[in-house]
């Protein structure tokens, strides 16, 4: 039985459209079938607060997803518990959607909380918490489309190895010390003025060979 917190006000609102999306999803119907028909809430009348976010999240869902995967790399959307997965759904629909109300982010968490209190598990308030935490940390909403890369545990080993024999090559390190001695030498004959070299030459007597292009 849900918490009598969560049986009032907005919270109610929240808590009802929570239960819509829920329906909608398990049903494999879209919000508009589910608030058409048979629906089932804990507590009606159905509030037109939670008509709004259900309608909201259905037609922002894929840029919600998209920031909720973009901040919970390591615990899939799908493995999400449904209620935890569309109370997320819902809070960043009211944070970054709904512009009827500015609401503060604080109100907004804080409530997603008390009705994952109520609907979900042991662990959901925390996992909510967190997981909106990371959403309101950037003044924008996170989005796959603006992380560099993904990549696999191997991916990612691969790539250390990689950059750890870069550092100790052999053959890169022994280069570089000999063009560091080349440069050495340059300037020494320089300062001993066994070259007759103009003061513009010495751009092009000290140039990096590590930096020229090919062929220079």
């Amino acid at each position: 039985m849900a918490s009598l917190k969560v049986n009032r006000g907005r919270t109610l609102a929240r808590s009802q459209a929570l239960q819509i999306l829920f329906q909608s999803e398990m049903r494999k119907v879209s919000v508009e079938d589910v608030l058409a028909g048979d629906y089932t809430l804990s507590k009606g009348p159905l509030a037109p607060y939670a008509i709004e976010i259900a309608r909201g999240v259905s037609a922002n869902r894929d840029r919600i997803d998209s920031a909720l995967r973009a901040v919970s790399a390591n615990w899939t959307l799908e493995r999400m518990p449904g209620a935890d997965r569309n109370l997320l759904r819902a809070a960043v629909y009211e944070l970054y959607f709904q512009v009827a109300d500015t609401l503060d982010a604080a109100v907004v968490i804080n409530e997603a909380v008390e009705i994952a209190k109520a609907y979900g598990t042991d662990e959901s308030a925390g996992f909510v918490n967190g997981v909106l935490g990371r959403i309101v940390r950037d003044r924008h909403l996170p989005s796959l489309q603006h992380v560099a890369c993904t990549i696999t545990a191997e991916d990612a080993e691969a790539a250390c190895l990689a950059a750890l024999w870069f550092e100790i090559d052999p053959m890169r390190l022994a280069a570089e010390e000999e063009a560091a001695r080349a440069a050495e030498e340059a300037r020494a004959r320089f300062e001993a003025d066994d070259y007759g070299f103009a003061e513009d030459d010495l751009d092009h007597i000290f140039n990096d060979p590590f930096d020229a292009e090919a062929g220079e």
